[in-house]
């Protein structure tokens, strides 16, 4: 018999609680497990919500987390895992029809202000896209990819097919060095080089790719020469 919300203590069932305290007062767990609804026969809901937040290591991977990717998740089904990433569209549906102002992001200093949040305590490499519509405004940041420490593996075909399901008109590409030199390698420039020649090709262009850091970047829109 799987376990349910309803046979943990009252004080720590998240339906009530969010009842009592409000929805903002919950934890990412609780709220989880509100989604789930149940556990499996070996442990309770709550268990199976701190397991997703385990795996997934950070709250904000959740927005491009994949039915196949919670599926390979101990106790989390097909319907579970459909459920769940249905409730994160809707979420993200609903922010951004509500978010009133456009971000501009028309430099590379910019950029990296805006992003450099998002690889904050990363110890993998993380390769981001950001789609722009002809205005330079932000339509959508994509995770893409994510690597072992020293290395991501990326392929173009999915920066683009990104790109063509947003209409963007431009793009900028992403990605940290975990050991903290943001120099860019031998690969990191042939692969830009590789991808700026697709995106004109396609009509697409690669208008930056920003190595992150902590406290620096490298652009190779700044460095054009080493292109």
């Amino acid at each position: 018999m799987n376990y349910k919300i309803k046979e943990l203590p009252v004080d720590e069932r998240p339906r009530e609680r969010l009842l009592s305290v409000g929805v903002n007062n919950l934890s990412n767990v609780e709220l989880l497990s509100i989604i789930l609804k149940t556990g499996t026969k070996d442990k309770s809901v709550k268990d199976l919500a701190i397991d997703i937040m385990k795996d997934i290591k950070d709250i904000s991977m959740l927005k491009d987390v994949s039915v196949n990717k919670l599926k390979s998740i101990k106790g989390i089904g097909e319907v579970k895992a459909i459920e769940l990433v249905a409730a994160i569209e809707l979420g993200r549906r609903v922010f951004k029809s509500c978010r009133k102002e456009k971000v501009v992001l028309n430099n590379s200093k910019s950029i990296w202000e805006y992003s450099k949040e998002f690889f904050d305590f990363k110890k993998q490499e993380c390769f981001y896209c950001l789609y722009f519509n002809n205005k330079q405004e932000l339509i959508e940041r994509k995770l893409l990819f994510m690597g072992t420490i020293n290395r991501s593996v990326v392929h173009p075909r999915e920066i683009f097919k990104e790109a063509y399901l947003l209409s963007a008109s431009s793009i900028v590409c992403l990605h940290n060095h975990p050991s903290g030199d943001v120099s860019p390698s031998k690969e990191d420039i042939e692969f830009t080089r590789s991808i700026m020649e697709i995106g004109r090709l396609q009509g697409i262009p690669i208008v930056d790719h920003l190595i992150i850091g902590e406290d620096s970047y490298y652009s190779f829109y700044e460095n054009m020469n080493i292109l």
